[in-house]
């Protein structure tokens, strides 16, 4: 199973900012407690690489992707920290490249036709739609992604995605998976409530359990 279908299958990426080491490994069981396995460590943090390194040795199940990825050196990092995948806001040709050249699955982020015009040129076919509600949303998605349908383009919404709008682009064919920080805010994280982040991650699986049946 290549990693797009890993992420088609999960359906939902919880996007993380971590402030601690120690909160790694408690965050990753948390988040598998209530269902959810695939995260996007954002590069926000000076400690981020090292969390990420910790989670797939201690919580290998997680399909670890890095976020916030602007550099070429972010790419070569993420990489070399057990990345599965990166995802960055903008779109980049020469991070595109360069993730590329690292055999590092990446989705760039993307906002307007040109954008995904210059994510189809490098070779993209998963793209990051962000940031989503503010834009638009999935009404934006449907009428911007229409001249592109026949590429089998598919797109992760962040950015205003949430337990009470999720339902409307789940139900969409045009997206993998949603990505959202609701499901593990940043300051749950630093007041280490582990039972409400696996209680936030119990909701969005059971959602997508009853959308499958």
């Amino acid at each position: 199973m290549s990693i797009q279908e890993r992420i088609d299958k999960e359906k939902v990426i919880a996007v993380i900012i971590l402030d601690q080491l120690k909160h790694a490994i408690p965050l990753a069981k948390a988040l598998v407690s209530g269902g959810v396995t695939c995260i996007e460590l954002t590069l926000r943090t000076q400690i981020a690489l090292e969390a990420g390194r910790a989670i797939k040795k201690e919580v290998p199940e997680i399909l670890l992707g890095y976020g916030t990825v602007l550099t070429i050196d972010q790419v070569k990092e993420a990489k070399d920290a057990s990345g599965d995948f990166a995802v960055s806001p903008g779109c980049n040709p020469k991070i595109i490249r360069e993730a590329i050249k690292q055999s590092l699955p990446f989705a760039p982020g993307i906002m307007t036709p040109t954008d995904i015009e210059l994510a189809v040129q490098e070779g993209c076919k998963l793209l990051k739609y962000f940031p989503a509600e503010t834009t638009g949303g999935m009404k934006h998605l449907t009428s911007m992604a229409a001249p592109y349908l026949h590429l089998g383009l598919k797109f992760i919404p962040l950015g205003g995605v949430n337990i009470h709008n999720a339902r409307t682009y789940l139900e969409s064919p045009l997206i993998s998976a949603i990505g959202g920080s609701w499901i593990a805010k940043r300051d749950l994280i630093n007041k280490e409530d582990w039972s409400a982040i696996a209680s936030n991650a119990q909701q969005i699986s059971t959602l997508l359990t009853e959308l499958n049946q």
